[in-house]
C-alpha cells in the first residue's frame, strides 16, 4: 500500500518560498500605476463623501444629526485624509522594519524580493495617499508629537512576529474600511479608485505577514510570546487612535470640544471597528498573542 502524504491543516505555517513566489506571480499579474491609474485631474465633487459617512466618527451622533449634508460632506473628505496621513506614517514604520529584517539576506531567496516588491507597493501606495490627502483639500494630519516619537522607537526595536503581526493590525484595520468605500457610490469617485488599489495590493502584503508572523512565531518561547503580545497590542492602540485627528472638526468648523465629546462616546463607531476586525482577533487569538494584558489596549482602541 503506498502511503498518503496529509493535507497540511489551515493553522500550520506555508512554505515560506511557495508563498513568495505565488505572491511574486500575483504582483506581476496584478498591479497598478496610482500615477496614471487614478483620475487626478477631474475637479473634486464636492457634493461626494471622502469616506462611507457611516465611518464618520460623528455618525450615529446628536452632533451628526444637526449637520448640513454640505458639512457632512466635508468632514468626511477631512477624516478620510486624516486616515491616510496615519496610514502614510506607518507605511514608512513598515518599509524601514522591513528592510531592517532583509538587511544581508539572500537576495536569491524570493522573501528578499517579495519584501522588495511590498517595499516598492507601500512607496506607490504613501505617494498615492498624499495626492489624494491634496486633492481633498485638507492639510496633512500627523499624529501627535507623542505617538510620532514612539514610532520612532517601535520601528527601531520591533522585529520578527513583533513587526509583521502590527503590520498586520495596521492593514487590516485600513482594509476593512476601504472595502466600503470603493463599493459605495456616495464616496467621491477616485478615492474608490484609490481604496481598491490599496485593496488589491494590500491583500498580497497581509498574506506575507500573516506567514512570516507564524513562521517567526514558531521559534518564541512563553516570555517571549507574552511581550511581543502587548507590544504589537500597545502598537495597535497608536495606530488606530490616530486616524481620527482632532483637529480635523477645528478644520471644518465644528465644535472641536463637543465634538471630541460625542465621537469618543460613539457606540456605533466603537461597534463597527469592533465587528470589522472580528477575523483580525482570531488569528491573533489562535497565534496567542490575546493575552491579558494585550486586551487591555484592543478594548481602549475598540477593536474588541
Amino acid at each position: 500500500m503506498t502511503a498518503t502524504v496529509p493535507e497540511a491543516r489551515a493553522d500550520q505555517p506555508a512554505d515560506r518560498k511557495d508563498t513568495a513566489e505565488r505572491l511574486l506571480r500575483s504582483s506581476a499579474e496584478l498591479s497598478f500605476d496610482p500615477t496614471t491609474q487614478v483620475d487626478w485631474e477631474t475637479p473634486l465633487d464636492r457634493t461626494k463623501h471622502g469616506m462611507s459617512p457611516e465611518w464618520c466618527s460623528l455618525f450615529g451622533t446628536a452632533y451628526w444629526d444637526e449637520l448640513t449634508e454640505e458639512q457632512r460632506t466635508e468632514l468626511t473628505r477631512h477624516e478620510a485624509a486624516s486616515v491616510a496621513s496615519t496610514g502614510i506614517w506607518f507605511e514608512m514604520i513598515l518599509q524601514q522594519m522591513m528592510l531592517r529584517d532583509f538587511y544581508a539576506k539572500d537576495p536569491t531567496d524570493p522573501s528578499f524580493q517579495w519584501a522588495l516588491t511590498e517595499i516598492a507597493d507601500e512607496c506607490r501606495h504613501s505617494i498615492m495617499f498624499a495626492r489624494g490627502s491634496a486633492k481633498l483639500g485638507a492639510p496633512a494630519y500627523v499624529p501627535k508629537r507623542s505617538t510620532i516619537e514612539l514610532g520612532r522607537l517601535f520601528k527601531t526595536t520591533a522585529s520578527g512576529e513583533a513587526a509583521y503581526a502590527s503590520i498586520l493590525v495596521a492593514e487590516e484595520v485600513l482594509d476593512v474600511m476601504q472595502r466600503d468605500w470603493m463599493r459605495d457610490e456616495r464616496v467621491v469617485p477616485f478615492v474608490r479608485t484609490v481604496s481598491n488599489i490599496h485593496v488589491v495590493e494590500e491583500s498580497r502584503h497581509m498574506k506575507f505577514a500573516r506567514e512570516e508572523t507564524r513562521e517567526h512565531l514558531q521559534r518564541a518561547g512563553r516570555v517571549r510570546r507574552q511581550f511581543n503580545a502587548l507590544y504589537v497590542a500597545a502598537a495597535a492602540y497608536f495606530i488606530v487612535s490616530s486616524m481620527w485627528n482632532e483637529q480635523v472638526y477645528e478644520n471644518v468648523g465644528l465644535d472641536r470640544a463637543r465634538a471630541v465629546r460625542e465621537a469618543g462616546a460613539n457606540e456605533h463607531h466603537k461597534a463597527l471597528l469592533r465587528s470589522s476586525c472580528a477575523g483580525l482577533m482570531e488569528f491573533l487569538s489562535s497565534c496567542g498573542l490575546l493575552t491579558r494584558p494585550a486586551l487591555h489596549f484592543y478594548r481602549r482602541a475598540n477593536l474588541i
